[in-house]
């Protein structure tokens, strides 16, 4: 496919999307019905439903019986750890392998010219991204992820929490499975913004901002104090009644959906004229600048915020606007002190 069809190229071969990014109608006021039915196959299709049906997949395939789980044994829990790993695997490295090892499209659609590959930096153990992004994510993202769900499934086989049915409740727990995702982006919005807080950014966050020309790998290259912030998530389904495979999605969505934002590419082509568009280059933003796109477009706490950019020059301008104002600040107090 042309790129440039779709978007521009400067001068160092870096990519970005014609026209300014988008937030949900959701919370447009007054509602735009319109727009919200334009928007809704999107927020279905292909990510959501994806994590749904491995969600449905899981439990009906992977997680044992309740009378298993009742008792915290090695025997389903390295199960699941090893099933976790195993899916990570293969659906990261299936995007690293067709994006940035065969490089099956090239550059096109690429937001950063350069490959990961390229870069060496002490920051990253063997001063490789791709080394150091498959370390972490094995050894504390998948583990810690796995806990919570281990914790989660333990606590609906003892009873310790309220487990609704599908059958009994349908509305509530398809409302409650469609606004999952909104609790995802709120939650991952609150974390976030602590975490950028100076201290814990120096000591957890800056972690993941070492990945700053993302690809799949880095989706969970964290700091394990941050993997332990990210995956709480789940926790909500031992606080509000629920159901154990909603539960699961809402890790799958955390845990294969970090993926999302980190692809590098903001579509992948399907053929020389067909391509899906990853919904990448929000969160590409904040790992480009750092101080902007908190969050992503689901919720528009950037824009309520002031720290939304859109992609476009005057998106640029007004991120250069806060810094300078925050400068500003910053000399003011110094020169009080």
């Amino acid at each position: 496919m042309d790129d440039l069809k779709f978007g521009t190229r400067d001068k160092r071969g870096n990519w970005k999307p014609s026209g300014a990014l988008q937030v949900a109608p959701l919370f447009d006021f007054p509602p735009r019905l319109g727009a919200i039915l334009r928007w809704l196959p999107g927020y279905f299709l292909p990510w959501n439903l994806l994590f749904a049906a491995s969600a449905v997949l899981y439990w009906h395939v992977i997680i044992p019986a309740p009378e298993t789980m009742q008792t915290l044994s090695w025997g389903w829990i390295l199960r699941l750890l090893a099933v976790n790993g195993v899916a990570v695997f293969l659906f990261y490295g299936a995007l690293e392998l067709w994006l940035y090892r065969r490089k099956s499209q090239a550059n096109r659609f690429k937001y950063n010219a350069r490959f990961p590959a390229e870069h060496r930096s002490p920051a990253f153990h063997f001063q490789r991204q791709n080394v150091d992004n498959i370390i972490r994510t094995f050894t504390s993202g998948v583990p810690i992820w796995t806990a919570y769900e281990v914790l989660v499934l333990h606590l609906y086989a003892i009873g310790a929490v309220p487990w609704m049915t599908f059958a009994e409740n349908p509305v509530y727990l398809g409302v409650l499975a469609l606004v999952l995702p909104i609790y995802h982006e709120t939650h991952f919005y609150l974390i976030h913004r602590l975490i950028h807080w100076p201290p814990l950014y120096r000591w957890v966050h800056s972690v993941h901002h070492n990945s700053v020309n993302p690809s799949p790998w880095s989706s969970l290259s964290m700091h394990p104090v941050e993997h332990l912030l990210y995956f709480a998530t789940a926790l909500m389904h031992i606080v509000i009644p629920s159901n154990p495979i909603l539960a699961i999605y809402q890790l799958h969505f955390a845990g294969f959906g970090a993926v999302v934002g980190h692809i590098g590419f903001d579509r992948i082509e399907l053929g020389k004229e067909r391509a899906f568009a990853t919904h990448a280059y929000t969160h590409y933003l904040h790992h480009k600048y750092f101080e902007v796109n908190y969050g992503d477009a689901l919720v528009p706490f950037d824009k309520w915020f002031g720290t939304w950019h859109d992609g476009t020059a005057e998106g640029e301008a007004r991120m250069q606007a806060r810094y300078e104002r925050r400068k500003a600040k910053a000399n003011a107090a110094a020169q009080k002190a």
